[in-house]
């Protein structure tokens, strides 16, 4: 594990998305982080060691879920599938789908195979925390895996600077093209590619920014609020909201949610441009999808 010093930053951004903003001063205590994303292989020590089954890998008890037809209560997750022509951007289900048989072993379907040097995907929260718990270690707070992420560049855009593509090379696992529909990558891939594949950031972590999504220990709510630029008046530690306040409105199963960084694969400069350390989404504890994984860190 790579150790972090704890320190002062600027968190959060207010040239993108609202959720992010506003840009306040956060301090966080010294920890050690995974440097890199856990991948299928170190995944796969933790099930062979336990027995442990994902949320995936279980079918849905109907009774946790009201209405829903018992004939649909089958195991699975959520798939991107890329689109043929373009589509709306405002509407997901039009790239995401349900697929039995999904899972870490099969991120994009029962015919997919896990490869070992890649991120472990469609992990729901528990099993996140579950293998945190046996390996010793814990999910990051958001503010800590932000102040990571960062990579000691307080208040840039980008985990490598303000621009995205420096010299016209990318340096995470991003869109490159139209999303959901077009890739301009040499090779054509728009799924995950082994950790490590690109530069790391000035903490020596990788794939912080792009690859998959990263659960937090943080309930989703808007960010504690706190004074622009003035180091004394930092918020200390931040542990985000409270259950309560993470439920999506009109959600009728109060479902908690937590928040999530970094983007992923299919962040685009055309739709969701969330490839930057300031950059948060909600996501169910209970919806790991083809997207979606996570690493540890160790307190001081």
């Amino acid at each position: 594990m790579v150790p972090i010093s704890g320190g002062t930053f600027r968190m959060g951004s207010e040239a993108f998305y609202p959720e992010e903003a506003p840009n306040r001063m956060v301090r966080v205590g010294g920890f050690r982080i995974d440097p890199t994303p856990v991948t299928n292989a170190q995944f796969a020590a933790f099930v062979d060691a336990t027995g442990y089954r994902t949320f995936a890998e279980l079918p849905p008890d109907p009774k946790l879920y009201p209405g829903l037809d018992p004939a649909l209560a089958v195991a699975g997750s959520a798939v991107f599938q890329r689109t043929a022509t373009p589509v709306p951007l405002d509407d997901y289900s039009q790239w995401w789908a349900f697929v039995s048989g999904a899972d870490w072993r099969h991120p994009a379907g029962p015919d997919s195979a896990a490869q070992p040097d890649h991120p472990v995907v469609q992990i729901a929260y528990k099993d996140a925390e579950a293998y945190a718990k046996w390996a010793g270690k814990a999910l990051p707070t958001e503010a800590e895996w932000e102040y990571a992420a960062r990579g000691g560049l307080d208040g840039a855009e980008y985990a490598w600077g303000d621009e995205l593509m420096p010299d016209g090379v990318a340096r995470a696992n991003f869109w490159q093209g139209q999303f959901p529909f077009a890739t301009t990558k040499p090779d054509g891939a728009f799924r995950t590619t082994p950790v490590g594949s690109f530069p790391p950031n000035g903490y020596g972590l990788y794939d912080m920014i792009g690859n998959v999504w990263e659960w937090t220990r943080d309930w989703y709510g808007a960010p504690a609020g706190g004074k622009p630029g003035k180091a004394c008046c930092a918020i200390d530690n931040p542990r985000g909201a409270q259950l309560r306040e993470s439920f999506e409105p009109g959600d009728p199963m109060r479902t908690g949610r937590k928040v999530m960084k970094g983007g992923s694969h299919l962040c685009a400069p055309n739709y969701c441009q969330r490839y930057r350390p300031a950059a948060r989404h909600p996501q169910a504890i209970d919806s790991p999808t083809s997207h979606i994984g996570f690493r540890c860190i160790v307190r001081d």
